[in-house]
């Protein structure tokens, strides 16, 4: 098959279009990825680098080079290239976010399950932060370290505070405290774990790659639509599972209270899901900007190089 101008950065779909993003997602969510051996993903990687550079093996297949983008793209960050950690990676968000949320909502009535649990997730969340993170604007240690601490804490207060607020509460407002610790906690979480971003910008460039600059309006609007989507995705499953399993005996009787844990688990899983969720926002991995709301320097240097052929800039976003 002639595979010449096959491009294999672009999205398989399109990612104008809900089904697209719907395709895309799957694709990179994918849980069975994640057990995947290392040499395996690194022979994805090696066929992806061999299609950039004009070399593919003979008799490489179309579909064998999005099987092995679909890989790459599970694994490798797509701004370093490096093999990412298993937890981090998207395709590990369905198993472990899944277990983690119902988790929470199930273990919700004490001070020490919640703190506990609400520590969990923000660990969890603190690491697919940074790994997910524009990793052309580095973070130190010690502004990881800070933004565990204050995200984790967030969360804490929050559940905790909430907890108590409202033992005089109706039940099933108790059960809706996780979702409040976790949108809070996602507010402070992302921001200061990419930090470095929103203080000195982020690589922006033109529609072929070509890169223009960075800029710091770019760096706040992606991290403001990961945030939103992150609060977007946890709503479903966070807010529907609890009343479902407190008022309905349709999946469970109420006395068989042992079977709510992994109810809550699978309900969590089919309505948080990653892949159908995310595809509802019209946010992509790569987003953009038009020239006119950059900074004023920026946009001056971008005009007075490039004139009217450059309208919009795109960056990274992350996930």
């Amino acid at each position: 098959m002639e595979l010449g101008g096959f491009d294999i950065d672009a999205p398989r779909w399109d990612q104008g279009t809900f089904m697209g993003r719907l395709w895309h997602f799957f694709s990179i969510t994918d849980c069975r990825t994640a057990l995947l051996p290392d040499a395996r993903l690194d022979e994805a990687k090696a066929l992806v680098e061999s299609c950039r550079a004009g070399t593919l093996p003979p008799g490489t297949t179309k579909e064998q080079l999005y099987y092995a983008k679909k890989l790459y793209d599970s694994a490798f960050h797509p701004d370093t290239g490096d093999r990412m950690n298993l937890i981090g990676r998207m395709s590990f968000q369905v198993p472990g976010g899944m277990a983690i949320t119902g988790f929470m909502l199930q273990f919700y009535r004490t001070v020490p399950a919640v703190v506990f649990w609400q520590w969990v997730n923000q660990s969890f969340n603190a690491l697919v932060n940074y790994t997910n993170r524009n990793a052309a604007s580095p973070i130190t240690p010690k502004q990881i370290g800070v933004a565990y601490v204050t995200a984790t804490s967030t969360a804490l207060a929050t559940a905790v505070g909430l907890n108590l607020y409202t033992k005089r509460a109706p039940p099933l407002v108790a059960r809706w405290v996780p979702f409040a610790a976790v949108a809070a906690a996602n507010c402070v979480n992302i921001p200061m774990m990419r930090q470095q971003e929103i203080l000195n910008g982020i690589a922006i460039t033109d529609e072929n790659g070509n890169r223009l600059g960075h800029s710091q309006k770019a760096a706040v609007k992606g991290i403001t639509q990961v945030v939103i989507s992150r609060v977007t995705m946890a709503a479903p499953g966070m807010t529907l599972t609890p009343p479902t399993v407190t008022r309905s005996c349709l999946f469970v009787p109420q006395r068989i209270t042992f079977l709510h844990g992994p109810l809550q688990v699978m309900m969590v899983g089919v309505l948080t899901a990653e892949p159908t969720a995310k595809p509802l926002l019209p946010f992509s991995v790569f987003s953009s900007m038009a020239v006119s709301k950059l900074e004023p320097e920026l946009r001056d240097a971008i005009v007075s190089q490039h004139g009217d052929a450059v309208r919009y800039v795109y960056f990274n976003k992350g996930l």
